[in-house]
């Protein structure tokens, strides 16, 4: 087998790795790089004023109440401290929901779909963005596999230890029920 010292012809792109858009003749393909930059706005000049500003002499000191002033950003216009939306967009729980977890892994099935987190990474799928949900018993009984796929053909699949062998048997038909609930098969 010959092997060649010296430059091939052909050569490595360096930065391709960081930046796809770095690789000649790739540049002007959508959907590969994104959409091409927009052209930067032209300065503004000094005696450039926006259209839309109002001068501050133009308002009248009446039409600002007397309480409106700086608000805190975590308050709501009555002074009462709001809910960031994370929270406040959860959905009610009315129907079943599954979840099974040991030290590292976790797993949680309600209405508002399936959460997978291992250590600190997490992923969420709303049933809309599901295409089938498949579980297996692994080692001997004890690990139970729940893998979710997507239609565009990924899986992600999560492993959870259980204490007992008799803990997987209850788990599967309490996923099995929220499932049945919850998830159109074919939708």
């Amino acid at each position: 087998m010959e092997q060649r010292t010296g430059p091939s012809s052909i050569q490595a792109v360096q930065g391709a790795a960081a930046d796809p858009a770095f690789v000649p003749g790739i540049t002007g393909v959508t959907g590969i790089t994104g959409p091409a930059p927009a052209e930067p706005a032209p300065a503004a000049g000094p005696d450039d004023e926006p259209r839309d500003a109002v001068p501050q002499d133009a308002v009248p000191e009446d039409a600002v109440p007397e309480d409106a002033g700086p608000r805190d950003a975590a308050t709501g216009p009555d002074g009462a401290p709001e809910e960031p939306a994370a929270e406040a967009a959860e959905v009610p729980v009315d129907g079943p929901v599954f979840e099974a977890a040991d030290r590292r892994a976790r797993i949680v099935a309600d209405a508002a779909g399936i959460r997978l987190s291992l250590d600190e990474e997490s992923c969420e799928f709303r049933w809309d963005e599901i295409g089938a949900v498949e579980t297996a018993t692994e080692g001997f009984g004890k690990r139970f596999v729940v893998t979710v796929h997507t239609p565009d053909r990924r899986w992600w699949p999560i492993e959870i230890d259980a204490p007992s062998r008799s803990r997987v048997k209850e788990w599967e038909p309490l996923l099995d029920a929220v499932l049945d609930a919850y998830f159109e098969d074919g939708a």
